[in-house]
């Protein structure tokens, strides 16, 4: 009789609506580490889990919008806290799966927590910087306000998963937007961790939803879907993006693929007001002022 153990593979579960679904599909993609071994098995999320993402987000993202700015910094910086606390799973899962250094996994970690601080803070200032009040000639008060679009399809590309996820998707939900986002395969262990993160961070359900699946395959549901209002992605592959792109332009999809922008690793760019101005629509208020 053998005794060796044969180690349990972990299947990892989408995170949609503050729960943790399989794939309505039934199928997953092995997950292996860098010496190349089997570590899990990632959900492969299909149409049906997107559309079913959809739905709950913008059941959702109406509530998130009505809160107070400061009630989603508060939120927001709930997660900063639950991301520290678990620093150190984090950079484990980086090493691991991704063969990178230690110190190179840290820097990354501290860097994506540092990040979700400093939208916290961006989250009840956002309508003084992008809003304000506009000269007119003529008797009027004349106000700008910014609001959230809605729901959000935040496309993350492979590469630095950790900061690449909390870059592109706090900058929609600071703004009252719910986000799904498509976290990359190759480090789907990390993903799901965030997704855990989220669910005990008082985010409400619904407005954070993970989705692993391949990119080339979700892509073109996600620039027809149109009950999604906009989509946001860097760094993407020349496919993906011309999917995105050329798809949301036949329902005229608000998209934002950062094709300028320099590295997730530049504060200047990044931790500017202007990541969150894509994903807010500006309001006009005319009201009469007396002669």
């Amino acid at each position: 009789m053998s005794t060796t153990r044969v180690e349990v593979a972990k299947t990892l579960k989408l995170y949609v609506n503050g729960a943790f679904p399989r794939s309505e599909s039934g199928r997953t993609i092995a997950v292996k580490d860098a010496r190349g071994n089997i570590v899990a098995h990632a959900s492969h999320a299909s149409r049906k889990d997107l559309r079913d993402a959809v739905d709950v987000a913008n059941a959702a993202q109406v509530k998130w919008a009505a809160a107070t700015a400061y009630n989603r910094g508060q939120v927001i910086y709930r997660i900063a806290e639950m991301l520290e606390a678990r620093r150190a799973e984090f950079v484990s899962l980086i090493t691991a799966i991704e063969g990178r250094t230690k110190s190179a996994a840290a820097k990354e970690v501290d860097h994506a927590i540092d990040r979700t601080v400093c939208f916290a803070g961006w989250s009840d200032k956002i309508a003084a910087v992008l809003g304000g009040k506009q000269p007119v000639a003529g008797p009027y008060f004349v106000f700008t306000m910014p609001e959230a679009t809605g729901t959000v399809a935040v496309v993350v590309p492979d590469a630095t998963p950790m900061l690449s996820v909390m870059t592109l998707m706090l900058p929609v939900i600071c703004a009252g937007n719910a986000a799904i986002v498509i976290a990359p395969l190759s480090n789907a262990p990390l993903a799901a961790a965030l997704g855990e993160t989220f669910a005990t961070s008082d985010v409400p359900a619904g407005i954070i939803n993970i989705l692993t699946g391949l990119r080339a395959e979700l892509c073109p549901w996600i620039a027809s879907h149109r009950d999604i209002q906009a989509v946001s992605g860097a760094f993407l592959p020349a496919a993906d993006a011309k999917a995105l792109e050329l798809g949301c332009a036949e329902n005229l999809k608000r998209v934002c693929m950062y094709r300028d922008a320099p590295a997730f690793t530049d504060d200047g760019f990044w931790h500017s007001p202007f990541a969150i101005a894509p994903f807010v629509e500006l309001k006009t208020v005319w009201h009469p002022s007396a002669l």
